[in-house]
Order: structure tokens, then sequence, then C-alpha cells
């Protein structure tokens, strides 16, 4: 490939890209099953380790889009403009079907379109490590809280913008552990949060 190195590249971010990034394959659906998983697994890693390092929650075909005209959070990652032509990874699709992702219909309604996924770039197990140790932290533990108080402190969190569905499931761990108390009412309730 003339011009084009196989070598990791540090977007104007700072997000170091590795180098299969650069590789025109990677950007192409493969018709033998033992490469595509192998490439599945390769963008479902990248697209998790950037999703951490940007904090994004969630990925949509309109994000797709705009990644294709190298545009939007999602562009530095989705579409290679080193590449001649440019490219733009076709994957989104398969990305439905993996374990990472929780689909569309965990969004809230209004929260995001059908088509669009929330990335688990941590377990749901270990949000709700995080959640627990932030209630710990703050002081927060036996006070009823609202979900959007959890998703939006005063001062910013490891928790700070974490989708809904995913709070809520973080908060079900909690729960069947004894963590923690659902408490139902008017306005979506509340969680107490215990020591």
């Amino acid at each position: 490939m003339p011009g084009l190195e196989l070598a990791p590249y540090q977007t104007p971010s700072g997000f170091t890209l590795p180098s299969i990034h650069s590789w025109s394959a990677f950007y192409t659906y493969q018709p033998n099953p033992r490469t595509l998983a192998t490439q599945t697994q390769h963008w479902t890693q990248l697209l998790l380790t950037y999703a951490r390092a940007r904090r994004l929650f969630a990925l949509s075909l309109a994000d797709a889009d705009l990644a294709s005209a190298g545009k939007g959070a999602w562009a530095e990652v989705l579409h290679n403009p080193r590449l001649k032509p440019p490219s733009t990874s076709a994957h989104y699709t398969t990305l439905h079907a993996c374990a990472v992702l929780l689909p569309a219909s965990f969004f809230a309604p209004g929260q995001a379109g059908a088509e669009s996924v929330i990335l688990c770039w941590r377990t749901v197990g270990e949000w709700a490590g995080v959640l627990h140790d932030w209630a710990l932290q703050t002081g927060q533990t036996s006070t009823i809280l609202t979900l959007f108080e959890i998703s939006n402190p005063p001062v910013p969190s490891e928790l700070s913008d974490i989708p809904e569905p995913l709070l809520r499931r973080a908060v079900g761990v909690l729960q069947r552990s004894g963590k923690a108390q659902v408490i139902e009412g008017e306005g979506g309730g509340g969680v107490r949060i215990f020591a």
C-alpha cells in the first residue's frame, strides 16, 4: 500500500488507533466466517476502547452516517481519510450481535432512535460496583436518590451521563445482592444504596 504505513496513528484528540486501522481490508466485509469473526472482534475492541476513552455511551446509524462524512464524535475511529479512497466502517450491524452491547429497546422513549446501541465498555456488574463506591464516597448511602441525580451529579463522576437503561441494570445488580432498594413512586421513584 503506497504512501500509508501500517502503524499506530494518533488522532487529533490524542486517541491512538491500532495499526489495523490503516489496513483497507479492515473496512471491507469479509465473507470468510473465521476472518469475519476476527475482524468483528477487532472492531468491537476498537469501538469499546474508543468509547471508554471519549466517554461515549451510544452509537447510532446517524453517528455512522456523520462519520462517513468525517464529522461527529465517531469520525476518528469509523472513518479513515488516510486511505485512498477514504474508507468508512460498514460493521455497525455486526455490533448488534455482540454481547457487550445493549439493544436500542433498552433506551427510554425519546432517548434514542431504533437504530442505536448502548456501548458497555464496562460490564453491568462493574457499573454496579462504580455506583456503590460512588454512594459510599459521597455519603449518599441510605439516601433516596433518583436516577437523574445519580447520572447528573453536582460534581462530575464516573456515573455522569450514564444512560438510564444501563444505570437501571446496575441498580438491579445491587438490589439482587442486597446493596440497594428500589423505591417505586411518582416521577420514576428512586433508589436507596446501602453501605
